[in-house]
């Protein structure tokens, strides 16, 4: 797999081991007790929930080695272009186009605790292509930049990018990684953010995705691994796993209230 560049899942599951070590630090220090493991297509439904994940600040997770946010290489974030919804295709100086199903990725940041939309802020996204492929890093891919992309939330903290459903890559669950940043301006600046973590994608969706063409290797990834055993999610995924709606034929919508 191409993900053995910059250290690939070998080195994500190294940070993994430390940002989980840090989560239950916090856990024990604040008296939350460890989430429980939900299903696969459990998401949060009914106005208590929604409360819950508003509750805490959304769990850190580890940025992975392909992050291009000039902490492991490249930086997209200083380029002209980045601010953008549409993050299908490389930008930049750079051409080409991530083939796949629809994927719309609208995220709501509120404030940990009180719940308030949080205007202003500004969150850098990025995934894998079709093929498990990350731009700028694994091979075959390394002369794009697409599926990367900021955006700034609006006066209800709600941003939204337009994408493609990404592939399973062996040895993690698909997910969407995400960066939280004071301003749009420290987001462009490479400067510092506020919480890195993943969304998690449930099955459900990603079965029916993975039944089309140009998806096939997903079929045997995904069948062997689980949020269970997910270096990332194993802990529990109440706050990363997104709600998705849509089909294959018309795309897919997937939300999720991003707390911090």
């Amino acid at each position: 797999m191409p993900h053995d560049d910059f250290g690939g899942l070998r080195e994500d599951l190294r940070l993994t081991g430390a940002a989980l070590g840090r989560r239950d630090l916090l856990r024990l220090a604040f008296g939350v007790g460890m989430v429980h493991l939900v299903g696969c297509d459990s998401s949060p439904t009914s106005a208590g929930d929604a409360g819950a994940l508003c509750a805490t600040q959304i769990p850190s997770e580890t940025e992975g080695p392909f992050p291009a946010d000039g902490s492991n290489g490249p930086d997209v974030l200083t380029q002209s272009g980045v601010v953008r919804s549409d993050i299908r295709s490389s930008f930049a100086g750079l051409s080409g186009t991530a083939a796949g199903i629809p994927l719309t990725v609208r995220l709501t940041l509120v404030s940990a605790g009180a719940c308030t939309p949080l205007a202003g802020r500004a969150i850098y996204l990025w995934h894998c292509d079709r093929e498990g492929r990350y731009s700028l890093y694994s091979s075959g891919a390394t002369s794009q930049n697409y599926l990367r992309g900021v955006q700034e939330s609006d006066a209800d903290g709600v941003l939204s990018f337009t994408t493609v459903f990404p592939g399973c890559y062996a040895g993690r669950w698909p997910h969407i990684h995400f960066e939280v940043y004071e301003s749009l301006a420290v987001a462009v600046a490479s400067g510092s953010d506020l919480v890195t973590s993943q969304l998690a994608l449930p099955e459900s969706a990603c079965d029916a995705v993975y039944a089309t063409s140009g998806y096939e290797q997903s079929v045997t990834n995904l069948s062997r691994i689980s949020l269970a055993t997910d270096g990332i999610f194993r802990d529990g995924v109440d706050q990363q796993l997104a709600t998705v709606t849509g089909d294959v034929n018309s795309g897919y919508v997937a939300t999720l209230t991003v707390a911090v």
